[in-house]
């Protein structure tokens, strides 16, 4: 079966939920699922969830655990750096079906890595994997490299009114 290259791009929430529950159908259809969280690098439940089918989906970090506002530092970087080269053996090792970098839209819009990087792995994508980039401000030429593009509008948030990340819903 031809793999795919998708993004899930926007203002809105859901980017990564979607890509998330991708990744459950993939094993539910029998398939090993790779997960690179770029900036991320805190707990989340989506960690605990994915340790429990461990068989079936390798999920790495990549971040230090805080929001990076403005110039990354320079373990921000490498880290990003890190976690690229990782999800690149990954890719080529033949282990996985489908391979979700998670804010890597993310990772490109600050610098820690660079769009041209972003590009090669799409291009070196072997013809049955899909890949899933997730994140804010998708760059014109990753959109531009996608099979599908999926942008998530705000519309209404309820973090507008004061409502935290809530554990097993935002976080």
């Amino acid at each position: 079966m031809k793999g795919y290259v998708q993004v899930y791009t926007g203002n809105g929430k859901g980017k990564s939920t979607a890509a998330f529950g991708l990744a459950l159908r993939a094993v539910g259809a029998g398939r090993k699922v790779y997960i690179g969280q770029f900036v991320k690098g805190m707990e989340y439940s989506e960690l605990a969830a994915f340790k429990r089918m461990e068989d079936a989906v390798t999920i790495r970090q990549f971040g230090r655990g805080c929001f990076i506002n403005g110039a990354p530092a320079a373990e921000d970087v490498t880290a990003a750096e890190k976690g690229l080269r990782e999800i690149k053996e990954a890719m080529r090792s033949g282990r996985y079906d489908v391979l979700i970098l998670d804010e890597a839209n993310i990772a490109t819009r600050y610098g820690l890595i660079c769009v041209e990087d972003l590009l090669s792995l799409i291009a070196e994508k072997p013809e049955g994997m899909e890949i899933v980039i997730t994140g804010r401000d998708a760059d014109p030429l990753i959109v531009e490299a996608a099979d599908l593009v999926t942008e998530m509008k705000e519309i209404k948030h309820y973090y507008n009114k004061g409502v935290k990340a809530r554990k097993g819903i935002e976080r």
